[in-house]
């Protein structure tokens, strides 16, 4: 009892300023909670000066009479209010004519690219699941495509794809003889096929790679009672592997989609400054509207109008797949 006296009096006599220290850690605590969104600033401010600044000045060019007449002091060009989005959306005029032209071969362009890109990286990595000798060689001689930089993968392809001496036309007419005479894959319509060729061979490494470590997360205990069951190797992708990669495929599409619509390198490296028609892609026709022509204007009403479009399109797919996602954990 004497022992345990001087420390309750201790505790009674404490000075009446010791009660108020503990509102005071109030401010340590508002530091710690600031702490990540001044560790996110740099990364916030670096997006705002090279993405939202330059989509804010391409937004307020639409809305402007900007041709090469004003490149000098673009501010002093005059409005032209919807005037630009008016000549872009008359489908009857030549302009608009040729953009939905464009926007026709892109949307064609962009499904068959992004189907077979899935497609043939969902194959190889349900096929790269099974143990055998060189299998670690063998995905990464896979993932050679996609680490090239894109402009030596797709010069390379146009050495390919040449007239007399390409690789392409040697070993379909010369070779096996599937071709009467050397075709021209740079050119007419069958531009389109040597750009989807360029795209799913420089894509579907993307895709393989994304559903190969999908695949880790799906038990193999799952497989083993299947197979117990007596299903096989179609019935096992069919139950198992494709219902488990219901989400990685859904962001893998999605991504798919947004690069491949939105791919200058490809078509500009391949065919140059004027693409055939047959692969005239919305990106590069907005970079001739705006650099050829040099009615910038007209050319950032055409870029409002794709980004508009994408913004629908990833939001409708967004609402359809999480409404589905939903049904199913239902």
């Amino acid at each position: 009892m004497t022992t345990t006296a001087p420390a309750e009096a201790a505790v009674q006599q404490s000075p009446p300023g010791t009660a108020e220290k503990a509102p005071r850690r109030r401010p340590g605590r508002i530091r710690r909670i600031g702490l990540p969104y001044l560790l996110l600033l740099p990364a916030l401010l670096l997006e705002l000066l090279v993405h939202l600044v330059p989509m804010v000045i391409g937004i307020v060019m639409s809305f402007k009479e900007l041709t090469q007449f004003y490149i000098r002091d673009w501010g002093t060009a005059p409005w032209s209010g919807l005037d630009n989005y008016k000549v872009s959306v008359d489908f009857d005029a030549p302009v608009g004519e040729a953009l939905l032209h464009s926007f026709l071969v892109t949307v064609a362009f962009t499904l068959l690219s992004v189907g077979l890109c899935w497609l043939i990286g969902t194959t190889a990595a349900i096929y790269m699941q099974d143990t055998f000798r060189g299998r670690g060689l063998l995905r990464a001689l896979f993932l050679v495509p996609y680490a090239l930089p894109v402009y030596a993968a797709v010069i390379t392809w146009v050495f390919m794809f040449q007239h007399d001496n390409g690789l392409v036309n040697h070993v379909l007419h010369d070779q096996l003889h599937l071709t009467d005479k050397p075709s021209f894959w740079l050119i007419g319509d069958n531009s389109f096929y040597a750009l989807l060729t360029v795209s799913v061979w420089k894509g579907w490494p993307f895709a393989f790679l994304i559903v190969m470590a999908g695949l880790q997360n799906i038990p193999g205990e799952l497989y083993e009672a299947a197979a117990l069951d007596g299903a096989g190797m179609w019935q096992q992708i069919r139950r198992i592997t494709l219902p488990s990669l219901r989400p990685v495929n859904q962001v893998l599409v999605l991504v798919l989609f947004l690069w491949t619509f939105n791919d200058f390198n490809t078509p500009y490296v391949l065919f140059g400054k004027a693409a055939p028609e047959a692969a005239d892609l919305i990106s590069v026709h907005i970079y001739q509207a705006s650099f050829v022509t040099w009615n910038f204007g007209t050319g950032s009403a055409m870029s409002v109008l794709l980004l508009l479009f994408l913004l629908v399109v990833t939001g409708v797919y967004l609402a359809l797949t999480s409404r589905g996602r939903r049904a199913a954990d239902a």
